[in-house]
């Protein structure tokens, strides 16, 4: 894995598309496998580190594609996200299998993918081979991997213990 540098250091979140597109055309250019993921990530929990160890194991360099605060707002609902996107980016970034983070705010992660062109994309097993990405991650001439969730974790079900009378 590419990650040896400061977890908090700035250079390693991405803001922009056309940085990504370039970053990812280096690390190609240098033989290196990009492997690209995406997701809210809040309220990180095992079941993410599962699925983001599982990628990592995919290549070399690991891009976690983040959505915005926006994004998740617009398809979660108010309250959502729990950690604003800087806070997520950070604690992904302090993991040692992400190497980089990049932040999102289209509702779907097409752009991202489109602009990552990752070898590997590795996916809840639950969308299937015909997700919505899958015909930008082709295009790009990269290949899905999808991964099972671990069962019982997810941050709706984490929410929704918490505000159940003892829980």
């Amino acid at each position: 894995m590419e990650n040896q540098g400061n977890p908090s250091e700035t250079s390693r979140l991405l803001r922009d598309k056309e940085e990504l597109r370039r970053l990812s055309r280096r690390l190609k250019s240098e033989g290196k496998r990009v492997v690209t993921i995406n997701g809210c990530f809040d309220l990180l929990h095992s079941g993410h580190v599962y699925i983001l160890r599982e990628a990592a194991r995919q290549g070399d360099v690991l891009i976690v594609g983040l959505n915005s605060d926006a994004s998740i707002r617009a398809y979660k609902g108010p309250g959502r996200p729990v950690l604003p996107e800087i806070e997520r980016a950070e604690i992904l970034l302090a993991m040692e299998m992400v190497d980089y983070v990049c932040l999102f705010d289209e509702p779907e992660c097409i752009a991202f993918v489109a602009a990552a062109a990752p070898d590997v994309h590795v996916n809840d097993a639950s969308y299937g081979e015909n997700c919505i990405e899958a015909p930008t991650v082709k295009a790009g001439g990269g290949r899905l991997h999808l991964v099972a969730k671990k069962p019982g974790f997810s941050t709706t079900t984490i929410l929704e213990k918490m505000r159940r009378p003892g829980a």
